[in-house]
């Protein structure tokens, strides 16, 4: 008797927009390991399942939050500059690709835009990736841009709007409209449930990825795998999806938000 194919996995996108940390790249256990030493630097520990509160948190937020579970909120801007430095030093010494991310996003690549929508510093993603082989892989790479400007110049034209991060919408809604498509035809793939979230408020469909949530359910995705070289994931990705190729003279953009006019 043959297994039901999944409703996701009989269904072919059109665009597919990456988390980086813990999808991607193997750099969850930087994050963890960073916000040890920056409590560390301040003679305070994390209190107990901090690191499952932290996951997926903008490294900002993660600061305040830091602060805020030690009763110190006077430290938010020193936990948050020590987690960003720690975390920068690690990833740099030991970028690792999760297992099955190399296969799958080569195979996707070669039939559909794929962009990146990560919480991290672009300068972590763009170097993360790289140094993995795969930034060549991806049109597009969206982080959060921070606050606003009031004006664009003398003339005082408005500014673009901020790209707020994970759980807002905002970093999965700008990936998919600079890969122009629209978001229920494209597909997310993440690792948190801060993601998940993120990416079903804009819109898109939801491929989760790693250790399954607490409740045992999907967490909010369309479908959870343990990882990306799950074989009907990546045999879905050789058979079924049939999108259009990427441009072959695009050579991709990264930004806060940013992209090709």
């Amino acid at each position: 008797m043959t297994t039901p194919v999944h409703p996701l996995l009989d269904w072919s996108p059109e665009a597919v927009v990456f988390d980086c940390d813990g999808t991607l790249m193997d750099s969850e256990r930087h994050w963890q390991e960073a916000r040890r030493l920056a409590f560390r630097n301040f003679g305070l520990q994390a209190p107990p399942g901090f690191a499952e509160q932290a996951k997926g948190v903008h490294y900002a937020d993660c600061g305040r939050l830091m602060a805020e579970s030690v009763r110190k909120p006077e430290l938010t801007a020193d936990l948050t500059a020590s987690l960003l430095a720690n975390f920068l030093s690690l990833v740099a010494d030991d970028p690792v690709t999760m297992p099955g991310a190399v296969e799958l996003v080569r195979l996707l690549s070669s039939r559909l835009p794929l962009a990146v929508a990560s919480n991290c510093p672009l300068e972590v993603v763009e170097e993360s990736l790289a140094r993995a082989g795969l930034r060549e892989r991806f049109r597009h790479v969206v982080v959060p841009s921070g606050a606003p400007r009031e004006a664009d110049g003398p003339g005082g034209a408005p500014a673009a709007e901020a790209v707020r991060p994970k759980p807002w919408p905002d970093v999965y809604a700008e990936a998919v409209r600079l890969c122009g498509v629209r978001p229920g035809r494209a597909l997310a793939v993440e690792d948190s449930l801060t993601g998940v979230e993120s990416a079903r408020r804009a819109g898109l469909r939801v491929l989760g990825v790693g250790p399954r949530p607490d409740d045992g359910g999907e967490g909010g995705a369309d479908l959870w795998v343990t990882s990306l070289d799950d074989p009907e994931l990546l045999t879905w990705a050789r058979t079924r999806v049939t999108g259009p190729a990427p441009d072959s003279g695009s050579s991709g953009s990264s930004g806060r938000g940013q992209g090709p006019s």
